[in-house]
């Protein structure tokens, strides 16, 4: 199959979170199975400079954003079996961060049309057009009613993955006119009007072949009022080509056997680096060094979402318990105030460290007994697949992904590869936490067990591309 993946950001070139990584994994892996595949991605000119380094300058053209004629440059970069194809225009993309400006409207329409003008000026009509999330979900929008008469993409299917429903690229009527160079018919009507506002990600839905979420429990709670975002009425209607995939992770950078971040390498077979790696992270947050004492890790985003409103209200409640924690991560003020503060109160229990380090979290994902995950929602979540692969048991709000990933713990059959609350509440995640201290103090035996089961859970990205290579197929013209 001839595959063009595109979305707003990937990995290792720039990300924000874990649809940087999902888009850089899942196509590499579909090149490895012998399919020709392609990225398109914008230019940030916050590109890491060893990949700079390394792009070709091919050609530029302009793109009618509107009544704007925008420059296009067109950069491209081989890596592992894929090529990618870097759209610069640096009044869009010369900026600090990836998203959260007033004209992302404007930015991500140029990308988006810049995207399709593309193909045949590379001479790649696609079997697969997969996009993924808002900035990239107007493309079968587009490629029906405004470039429709372009014979050569008469056989492209379209996916949209849907990562995170709660951004969804909402907005005014006018932006039609204004940066697509379209009537408003299709507003008007109301087939991409959501509210007041013309919404990408509803256009994508309706218009996209297949639409996919990144875990089965996720594709079936955004069909929910709790979860849809106002938009589970759409997806609702959409069911029929709705469905989830469970997300994978990079085995070749999370492997506890080779990982140039741990102190020492160990494997399911033999824990002992295990110990030493807890041992290493205990001293380097200023803990007592004590294999005994469970350490529950945390790395996130301190948000909401994340469920950190949880944490914060149960950390006074959690101390008092011959436990140890450590935090890594950045986020809401409040949140990072108050992980601080405990830290001050309880040195001896509590480090906590507001930073995002790529190292420090690969050594509390291997030097932790257990990985705290509350999460409100969450799509699929990587984190827990992360921890489990190296050895470290999650407790998780049993939601989305985090539910799909995670065997959650019955004490009857004494199995299981982590701990779950189903109600989202401080009570019943401390309930959790308890239930996964007890076991790992008082049934040595079962929680090395459930460690074994989890490090050899099958989750790479080779059994979840062979999901979207059937998904795939199930659309090809």
């Amino acid at each position: 199959m001839k595959i063009l993946f595109t979305a707003a950001e990937c990995a290792p070139f720039f990300k924000t979170g874990g649809l940087g990584d999902v888009v850089f994994a899942l196509p590499q892996a579909l090149a490895k199975k012998g399919h020709e595949v392609i990225e398109v991605l914008p230019f940030y000119t916050t590109m890491p400079v060893k990949y700079q380094e390394k792009l070709t300058d091919m050609f530029n053209f302009y793109v009618c954003v509107g009544w704007r004629n925008q420059y296009c440059g067109v950069k491209v970069l081989k890596m592992g079996g894929v090529k990618y194809y870097f759209l610069d225009n640096k009044y869009y993309f010369d900026r600090p961060n990836l998203y959260g400006y007033y004209d992302d409207g404007e930015r991500f329409a140029f990308f988006q049309q810049a995207v399709i003008e593309l193909m045949q000026r590379i001479s790649y009509i696609p079997d697969i057009l997969h996009c993924n999330d808002y900035h990239t979900a107007f493309i079968p929008f587009l490629l029906k009613e405004k470039y429709g008469w372009i014979k050569a993409f008469d056989h492209i299917a379209t996916v949209l993955t849907i990562h995170n429903l709660e951004f969804q690229g909402q907005y005014g009527r006018e932006v039609l006119p204004e940066l697509f160079g379209m009537s408003t018919k299709r507003y008007d009507d109301g087939t991409i009007k959501m509210g007041d506002a013309v919404n990408f990600m509803k256009a994508g839905i309706f218009y996209a072949d297949k639409v996919n979420t990144v875990s089965p429990s996720y594709a079936a709670e955004i069909q929910t009022p709790a979860y849809g975002c106002h938009l589970d009425e759409i997806l609702r209607m959409c069911n029929f080509k709705l469905s989830g995939i469970l997300n994978g992770i990079d085995y070749t950078i999370n492997d506890p056997q080779t990982d140039p971040a741990l102190a020492k390498h160990y494997s399911s077979k033999n824990l002992q680096g295990k110990r030493k790696d807890k041992a290493a992270l205990q001293k380097k947050f200023g803990l007592k060094v004590d294999p005994k004492v469970p350490l529950i890790g945390i790395v996130s985003r301190l948000t909401y979402q994340k469920g950190f409103q949880l944490v914060v209200s149960e950390m006074e409640n959690l101390l008092q318990f011959n436990v140890q924690v450590v935090v890594l991560g950045t986020g809401y003020h409040n949140f990072e105030h108050d992980f601080r503060y405990f830290a001050g109160k309880y040195p001896d229990k509590c480090g906590v460290m507001i930073d995002f380090d790529v190292n420090l979290a690969q050594q509390i994902y291997a030097g932790c007994d257990m990985f705290l995950m509350p999460s409100a929602f969450e799509p699929c979540g990587l984190s827990q697949m992360i921890a489990m692969r190296y050895g470290t048991l999650p407790i998780v709000h049993q939601v989305g992904g985090l539910n799909d990933s995670v065997w959650i713990y019955n004490p009857l059959e004494e199995i299981g590869t982590g701990f779950g609350f189903e109600e989202f509440n401080s009570f019943w995640m401390m309930e959790a936490i308890k239930r996964a201290m007890d076991v790992y103090t008082h049934k040595p035996d079962v929680w090395h067990k459930m460690v074994k089961i989890a490090m050899t859970s099958d989750f790479s990205w080779n059994i979840a591309s062979g999901h979207y290579l059937d998904l795939y197929q199930s659309i090809l013209r």
